[in-house]
Order: structure tokens, then C-alpha cells, then sequence
């Protein structure tokens, strides 16, 4: 049976920062990639991922989970 795709059930993306899906520069491409999918702006993007590398690996989760813990989940 083919369904329309609004039946999808959304399910949040889920990031173990343990594994290799923790690294700071797969989270970097992680943001980029779903901000531009959220239809930010260039520069709001760049903002963002600047805030993100601004301090230590905390500082770029706590900014990641600022601007898109709406649509990703974190596990430790």
C-alpha cells in the first residue's frame, strides 16, 4: 500500500555524543545542514556555527542544544 508521505510519523534525529556521532565536527555538519533545512538565513547559519566553535566542545552542545534540541535528541 502506498501512503502519503504527511502519514510519515515524525521522529526527532537521536546523536549518541559518546560514539563517533559526538565529535565536534560531525555536530558542526549536523547543524549546518539541518539550519539550512529549517530555512535559516546564511548568515543566522554562520552566526550559529561561529557561537558553536566561540569555546570549548560544552559551549558547542549547549549551542547546538540551544538551536536545535526542538529537532534533535542528545544522549551521553
Amino acid at each position: 500500500m502506498i501512503r502519503d508521505r504527511n502519514e510519515m510519523p515524525m521522529r526527532p534525529i537521536e546523536l549518541d555524543l559518546t560514539g563517533p556521532e559526538g565529535n565536534a565536527f560531525v555536530l558542526l555538519g549536523y547543524a549546518k545542514r539541518l539550519l539550512k533545512q529549517l530555512d535559516k538565513s546564511p548568515d543566522e547559519i554562520e552566526r550559529i556555527i561561529e557561537e558553536m566553535q566561540s569555546s570549548d566542545y560544552e559551549n558547542l552542545v549547549a549551542v547546538f542544544e540551544k538551536n536545535l534540541g526542538e529537532y534533535v535528541t542528545l544522549y551521553r
